[in-house]
């Protein structure tokens, strides 16, 4: 959806930005700390290079008490993550969340605003399946899980398109920082 892109611009903006996707790569990558946790609850899905993304794909997708049992180690640990990120930007008078299913997960609760970055499904399409590794079926897979791009846009407080030019995409992350600042 061009998330990262818009990430990138509220940093440059001075904006503190917790990315829950890079929480989660430092934790179940080398030397991760939940390495342990998860070897010892799926064998062989870890290792040197920490968390084998193919093996553990296998041993949870489509099982929804193993996927439950991986998130019960993973979501703790990123929010004490969260936690001690919000502690460190106490006083910064703007602090965004990147957190993928947010509403899937009930996380926008604990926000103040929710601001969805959104592109058309067709833009999104090709912008996701140009990752490496990415397939249709994967990509199907992805889609199955996460709440509908309208109703995102619907349920959200700001909307940021960026289906646009990066120009203008910017022109909307200065007007949401503005708004939710006071500063508009």
């Amino acid at each position: 959806m061009g998330k990262s892109t818009v990430a990138t611009m509220l940093r440059e903006l001075g904006v503190p930005v917790f990315d829950a996707d890079a929480a989660v790569h430092v934790l179940q990558g080398p030397g991760g700390a939940l390495l342990p946790a998860i070897e010892a609850a799926f064998p062989g899905t870890t290792g040197p290079g920490g968390l084998d993304r193919a093996k553990m794909g296998a041993a949870v997708f489509g099982d929804p008490q193993a996927m439950a049992r991986l998130e019960g180690i993973v979501h703790p640990a990123v929010a004490d993550l969260r936690a001690a990120f919000l502690r460190d930007h106490a006083e910064a008078p703007l602090v965004v969340m990147d957190i993928p299913l947010l509403y899937e997960k009930g996380y926008e609760k604990t926000l103040d605003a929710v601001a969805v970055v959104s592109a058309p499904a067709g833009m999104q399409r090709a912008r996701v399946l140009a990752r490496p590794g990415m397939t249709e079926a994967k990509f199907e897979a992805i889609l199955a899980l996460q709440v509908p791009d309208a109703e995102k846009r619907a349920r959200a407080d700001h909307v940021i398109d960026t289906g646009t030019t990066l120009e203008q995409t910017r022109d909307q992350v200065d007007a949401v920082v503005k708004r939710i600042s006071g500063d508009y």
